[in-house]
C-alpha cells in the first residue's frame, strides 16, 4: 500500500463530476489496490472519509469510518453510491481534508439511505443517521463535484478564497527561501 496525495482546492479534478465504474470485483487489481491507498492515506489524514476525486481519480468510490481507530473503526467501501433517500435537516459543522483550515455549518439530511456495491461487487444498502449520514453525503458530494464551499454564502466563500491563497502564496515565498 502506499500515501496518496490529497488535491485541495481550487485543484480542477475536485470540480469535475466522477464517472461511474462499470465493473467491481475482488480480482481487479487495480481497483482494490486504489481502494486500499485511498483506506490508508484516510487514516493518515486522520479523516473520516475520502472520494476518490480528492486523491485524483475521477470515479465514483468513496471510503468513509467513523468509528474508534482503536477499535479497528466500521470501515465502509462503497463504489457508485447514491442516496436513495433523504429525511430531516440538521445544521452541524463540517471540515474537509480538500478544504484545509476551514469549518462550516452546513444543513444536511439528518437521516439518508444510499445504495452502491461494496469492493466485491456486492449491492449493499446503508441506513445512516448522525455523523455517518453527513459523512456519507458529504462524500457523494465530492463525486458530484461539490465542495463545502460550494454550500456556503458567496461572501464566507470570497472571504475563505482569499485568504487560503494568501496563506498559499506565503508557504511558497518560505519554501523558496
Amino acid at each position: 500500500m502506499s500515501m496518496l496525495e490529497i488535491k485541495r482546492y481550487p485543484e480542477e479534478v475536485l470540480k469535475k463530476k466522477a464517472i461511474a465504474l462499470d465493473k467491481v470485483d475482488e480480482n481487479d487489481r487495480d481497483l482494490q489496490r486504489l481502494i486500499d491507498n485511498m483506506i490508508e492515506t484516510m487514516y493518515a489524514a486522520a479523516g473520516v472519509g475520502l472520494a476518490a476525486p480528492q486523491v485524483g481519480v475521477g470515479k465514483r468510490l468513496i471510503v468513509i469510518d467513523i468509528g474508534d481507530r482503536e477499535d479497528g473503526g466500521a470501515l465502509i467501501v462503497l463504489v457508485n453510491p447514491e442516496i436513495v433517500l433523504a429525511e430531516g435537516l440538521v445544521e452541524s459543522e463540517e471540515g474537509c481534508l480538500s478544504v484545509p483550515q476551514y469549518i462550516a455549518n452546513l444543513k444536511r439530511a439528518e437521516r439518508v439511505v444510499v445504495r452502491g456495491l461494496d469492493r466485491d461487487g456486492k449491492l449493499v444498502e446503508i441506513k445512516a443517521d448522525g455523523l455517518l449520514a453527513r459523512a456519507l453525503q458529504h462524500e457523494i458530494d465530492h463525486l458530484d463535484g461539490v465542495l463545502i464551499l460550494d454550500r456556503i454564502s458567496a461572501i464566507k466563500r470570497e472571504f475563505y478564497k482569499k485568504r487560503y491563497l494568501k496563506s498559499l502564496k506565503e508557504s511558497q515565498v518560505k519554501a523558496e527561501s
